[in-house]
């Protein structure tokens, strides 16, 4: 997924602010010691230690950085540093509009990277010791005033997806709509995902969700109360319920993490918000990986689990959207589960 689009603003001086986002996210994690910047010979006023055409020394890139994360973090207004620093309010935004877009162009590689089938294992053995439930993931949606936010988290709360950019009017059936996150796996893109449950073979993980969504192969919803009188399937109740409180821990950290998240969107052009909410989450999991919380490791271009992507035709994309969509698969893998959870609920 490209996270920078064409219609993103850039400037000269941004490539040395990318680097000092670097260089202030690298000293907040206490990965290097703090440096002295060398000077360029260009006159900008990213450049520290330099003045501008009114003669006055100009603000660091770490003046502008820590200015773009008290924002991000905060949720605190442009001028914040006016009477402290004397930095004006335009100054303040265009700070966190370039960090943003700094955070992402450095870091999206690797914190809003797509699992491959060594991470996707990993992740459901994870989730079967903690949960019961083998080949799951957690999906979510959280409403914002103007856009709407899907996510995928695992047990650690990392964020394996991200979505951004549905009108906040809309139902969780029509952001899915409009999400990619099935897109790799209509197109055959996707990585080996099979698991076993009650003996049988799926090839596809699923999503723990409400009642609102589809009966999906790749879905397992809820019963109502009409349908829990059964002692079995009041147990698969509670532990799916128990079950998706992680992506509402996931939601819920991010929006303490970063208070910009929880207030109404500003008066910014929905690429910058889209910037803002992407580096939010990039951070969200930087701490993750630095609290030595995460589950999967990253591996560079050498993966061995990267196999080479073959094209497949319309026909073979049709029938990958037909067995995406089977209600027959969606039941037998709710009636399997039901039986492995009350088979191994002493365990």
């Amino acid at each position: 997924m490209e996270f920078l689009r064409e219609d993103d603003d850039f400037s000269e001086g941004e490539d040395f602010l990318i680097e000092a986002a670097q260089l202030t996210l690298d000293i907040i994690r206490q990965q290097v010691e703090r440096p002295v910047l060398t000077r360029r010979t260009r006159i900008n006023r990213d450049r520290l230690e330099l003045t501008h055409v009114l003669g006055k020394i100009g603000f660091s890139s770490l003046q502008k950085c820590t200015s773009a994360i008290r924002q991000l973090a905060y949720s605190t207004s442009s001028d914040s540093f006016d009477e402290y620093l004397q930095m004006s309010e335009r100054m303040g935004r265009e700070c966190i509009y370039k960090f943003c877009k700094g955070v992402i162009r450095l870091y999206a590689k690797k914190y809003l990277r797509k699992p491959n089938s060594h991470d996707i294992q990993q992740i459901y053995t994870f989730h079967e010791e903690v949960h019961g439930f083998p080949g799951q993931f957690q999906r979510g949606d959280h409403p914002r005033p103007t856009f709407m936010l899907e996510v995928v988290a695992s047990q650690d709360l990392w964020i394996l997806h991200a979505f951004f950019g549905a009108s906040g009017s809309n139902n969780d059936i029509n952001v899915l709509d409009q999400s990619p996150i099935y897109n790799d796996l209509i197109e055959g893109k996707a990585p080996g995902q099979q698991f076993i449950c009650n003996d049988t073979t799926y090839k596809y993980g699923y999503y723990l969700v409400d009642g609102i969504y589809p009966q999906w192969a790749t879905f397992v919803k809820y019963f109502t109360s009409r349908q829990t009188e059964d002692e079995k399937r009041l147990y698969f109740q509670n532990r799916q319920e128990g079950a998706r409180n992680d992506i509402e821990r996931a939601f819920g950290v991010l929006k303490k993490k970063w208070h910009m998240i929880q207030h109404p969107a500003r008066a910014w052009k929905p690429s910058r918000i889209r910037n803002a909410l992407y580096a939010c989450v990039i951070l969200h999991n930087m701490i993750i990986e630095d609290n030595g919380r995460a589950i999967c490791e990253f591996y560079e271009e050498d993966d061995p689990n990267l196999l080479e992507h073959v094209e497949i035709n319309d026909e073979e994309k049709q029938e990958n959207r037909r067995m995406l969509r089977n209600e027959d698969t969606h039941a037998n893998l709710k009636a399997d589960l039901i039986e492995h959870l009350w088979k191994n609920r002493f365990y």
